[in-house]
């Protein structure tokens, strides 16, 4: 994985990145992460105490003219519009900014990062309250923050990336936890959808980027557990792998860990989207009549891989 970003027109010193989500895991190392390739950086989340701990975290090391700690309710849209506000006023004569032809000076978001998510239970016919907050938080959250920071960054005159965080489990579908997996699965749809209205848009200087992170050790998937199992990866090293594909170009953005390589990724999801050419039982890698067929494929993928 690579830190250097020499020449790149988004992650370079001086731009903007608006990360929500970013109190813990994933978004925090983000935020950092950005911080330390010279952007200035806006964080929001629910979280405000956390928040407040990443934005002093971020004030050490880039300043504090370079730093906006928002606590944002993604749910909430009058608080997504406050967040952009905020953005826009703070930084709208400084950094990284374009002077319009009507002598107006407007600082463009180089990164809008769409992380916050929970992962509350909600069965197919169980936890209706919970499907609610998902669906409010993991999907509708996106949409605020799309439909609040995306009119505006269509006027940018310099190029901008919006990388959704989705998840595997919005691709395959694993039992346990329904209402997560239907969540991320409109995430998948919401991001290609977007990726493909902006490449249709003319002189587009935005990209959507889908960002599937692997098993990432965080507060959400961890629980308890201080310590890191050993096929997780930090959430540092998944936003590394995260940002050396978002400036290759790349829309899907799987990331693999160390238990799970990116060929077995492949092979899992290959075998879902079987389910419907083949006309297998829904979900049927988990179906006992199924068992030893899907093992058998995965041992002559995985053999033909290597």
């Amino acid at each position: 994985m690579t830190t250097g970003d020499e020449g790149h027109p988004v992650i370079n010193d001086g731009r903007v990145a608006v990360i929500t989500g970013a109190a813990s895991g994933i978004g925090k190392a983000a935020a950092l992460e950005f911080a330390k390739l010279g952007l200035k950086v806006a964080i929001a989340d629910v979280e405000a105490d956390a928040l407040a701990e990443v934005g002093n975290l971020l004030v050490r090391q880039i300043g504090d003219a370079n730093v906006l700690v928002i606590p944002t309710d993604v749910t909430q849209i009058d608080q997504v519009v406050r967040l952009r506000d905020r953005v826009y006023e703070a930084w709208g004569e400084v950094g990284d900014c374009v002077l319009l032809h009507t002598s107006r000076v407007s600082c463009s978001v180089a990164v809008l990062m769409n992380n916050a998510g929970i992962g509350a239970v909600g069965t197919s016919w169980e936890g209706l309250d919970n499907w609610h907050k998902t669906f409010n938080v993991n999907l509708f959250g996106v949409v605020n923050v799309q439909q609040t920071f995306v009119p505006s960054m269509l006027h940018q005159e310099n190029p901008a990336v919006i990388i959704n965080t989705g998840s595997k489990q919005g691709i395959t579908n694993p039992p346990g936890n329904a209402a997560y997996n239907a969540s991320k699965a409109a995430v998948k749809s919401l991001t290609e959808g977007l990726a493909h209205e902006l490449h249709l848009r003319p002189h587009s200087n935005v990209t959507a980027h889908l960002f599937i992170p692997g098993w990432t050790h965080t507060g959400m998937t961890g629980g308890d557990s201080v310590a890191k199992p050993a096929g997780a990866w930090t959430a540092q090293e998944t936003v590394l792998y995260m940002l050396d594909h978002v400036r290759l170009g790349d829309f899907y953005i799987l990331v693999p860990d160390n238990e799970t390589k990116r060929g077995v990724d492949h092979l899992r999801i290959l075998w879902s989207v079987g389910d419907i050419t083949e006309g297998r039982p829904a979900l049927s890698r988990w179906h006992p009549n199924y068992k030893a067929l899907f093992e058998e494929y995965m041992r002559e993928g995985l053999a033909e891989l290597d």
